[in-house]
């Protein structure tokens, strides 16, 4: 899964684009010590414009990679700036199927997030995405087992063979999201909006599907065995 969205995605080639030159002003922190790195990536976050965002993000990964130790507390920063810079609005949890566009900056936060080595994620440690507005955001292939994405927005997300498996996605608004071949094995979408959702494919074994909204979802072999549907609509 490390090849995942970069790759074929030209929204995310765009990023890059705009990252590189922007980095070359930030180069000065490859020869401080990861601490001082994180510290000054803190810092530079807050300043909250896009092109700083983007460099920040990219030498976050970095430092990911290169002392491993620290991936989780890179990964805490990341999922801290999203829930900062893309909270979920009451109204939109629910009802709203508008894709909008995503932050590309967001987008590049939940990009790294997705494609971390799995490995090295702390035991009895959790994702929390929770309340969180991601609409239109491409995760394709992402790894976001056990994730925390209560009442988030993925509206019209392409989650195409995401791997969700025991995620909470309580309350969550998936409407018309693409979910074709995703693992949801065990996830969590009581009161979810799944409305028009492509689910075809896709693993619900042992999900809890209470009181979900499925009108117009595709489920074409969607795997259903042990999930639990009790009042779960299908028809408005």
């Amino acid at each position: 899964m490390n090849n995942i969205l970069l790759t074929s995605n030209t929204f995310l080639k765009k990023i890059l684009f705009w990252v590189h030159p922007i980095q070359q002003k930030f180069n000065f922190t490859r020869y401080q010590s990861p601490k001082q790195r994180l510290r000054i990536a803190i810092e530079k976050l807050a300043d909250n414009t896009i092109e700083t965002n983007l460099a920040v993000i990219d030498d976050l990964e970095q430092i990911s990679h290169e002392y491993q130790q620290y991936q989780w507390l890179t990964i805490d920063i990341l999922t801290a700036f999203v829930r900062a810079n893309s909270p979920c609005m009451p109204q939109e949890k629910i009802t709203s199927n508008s894709t909008g566009k995503i932050r590309i900056d967001i987008q590049l936060a939940l990009t790294v997030i997705a494609r971390r080595n799995t490995n090295k994620d702390l035991e009895n440690e959790q994702i929390d995405l929770s309340h969180t507005d991601m609409r239109g955001v491409n995760l394709k292939g992402a790894n976001l087992e056990q994730t925390n994405l209560y009442q988030v927005n993925l509206s019209g997300a392409n989650l195409r063979k995401a791997n969700l498996a025991g995620a909470i996605l309580s309350a969550a608004n998936l409407e018309g999201a693409d979910l074709t071949g995703a693992n949801l094995k065990g996830a969590i979408l009581s009161a979810a909006n799944l409305k028009g959702a492509n689910f075809s494919g896709t693993s619900l074994h042992q999900a809890n599907l209470y009181l979900a909204s499925l009108y117009e979802a595709i489920l074409d072999g969607v795997i259903l065995n042990g999930a639990n549907l009790r009042e779960a609509k299908f028809s408005q």
